[in-house]
């Protein structure tokens, strides 16, 4: 993988969700450092401060500060138009956040936490912000996916797990659901200049899942924290197809450590990516000529 220079992403504006810790933090930090002006999400005012004041001062640029809890429509609707009120130009989205959870959760909108997290936030806000991202072209959207994408089906009779949850079940559907997406979107936008590409950090040393761990994680986690990645070697991959002039071509991929690779066979069915567009756009209500 080839790695940027310290000043490619001057001129830049990026915003990051889910940047208070972990890999997103990393992430806006790494392109912060590179120049860019960066934004971050969060769900906690005073933790999303504190990670910009850290990046302002490894960065010494500028940093924007949105609050939302994205497992919620209207907190990402809401997120949305202040983003677009704030920021004349959007040059790169990284949808980083994400989340796990052993047992069921419901949103305050009664969907499945991790479907809406995971999967129809980054739908909803990429749509959301796809016209400034068009207006500014050359731009990308890069979406934070998992391996466990490889494992992933998409259950369209039981999508909120109503009838039956299991947390990594959940996760991994959410996961493919990511990959899906990004595929559909970089065909959809072919020929717009925007690219969309999706890639696995790898196994990063993070608070990832702590909230509702399952026993398996409960285990092996504390086992495996010594041959884990760093958030910082985690973030590698996002900022490469962030501001990577030899990512500025590639779309419709998915990214492994630091290559190109094949995602699970059941990613690259077009006629599910079509539904699973179809189906995410009413479940957050999109116009009829966002559906598509």
């Amino acid at each position: 993988m080839q790695h940027a220079s310290s000043s490619t992403m001057i001129g830049r504006t990026v915003v990051v969700t889910g940047a208070t810790s972990g890999i997103g933090r990393a992430t806006a930090t790494g392109l912060a450092r590179m120049g860019a002006h960066v934004a971050i999400t969060g769900r906690d005012r005073g933790r999303v401060e504190d990670a910009a004041r850290e990046i302002r001062a490894v960065g010494g640029g500028q940093v924007d500060v949105f609050v939302a809890d994205m497992s919620s429509q209207a907190q990402v609707r809401r997120l949305a138009g202040e983003v677009l009120g704030r920021l004349g130009r959007i040059d790169v989205l990284v949808n980083n956040v994400g989340g796990f959870w052993n047992t069921r959760h419901v949103t305050a909108g009664g969907l499945e936490r991790t479907f809406a997290l995971n999967h129809l936030a980054p739908f909803l806000l990429t749509c959301l912000l796809l016209d400034r991202l068009t207006q500014g072209a050359p731009a990308r959207v890069v979406t934070v996916a998992s391996a466990a994408q490889a494992t992933g089906r998409i259950d369209f009779d039981d999508l909120q797990g109503r009838r039956s949850y299991s947390g990594s079940r959940a996760y991994d559907q959410s996961k493919l659901a990511n990959i899906l997406f990004t595929y559909e979107l970089a065909r959809r936008l072919r020929g717009s200049g925007v690219t969309a590409n999706a890639l696995h950090p790898g196994m990063v040393n993070t608070s990832f899942g702590a909230e509702d761990p399952g026993r398996i994680q409960r285990v092996l986690v504390p086992l495996l924290r010594p041959l884990m990645k760093s958030p910082a070697q985690g973030a590698a991959t996002s900022i490469h197809l962030a501001s990577a002039p030899a990512a500025e071509q590639t779309s419709g991929r998915y990214v492994a450590g630091d290559r190109l690779r094949r995602s699970s066979a059941r990613s690259y069915d077009q006629v599910v990516a079509a539904r699973l567009w179809a189906v995410s756009a009413d479940l957050v209500g999109l116009t009829a000529a966002a559906r598509g």
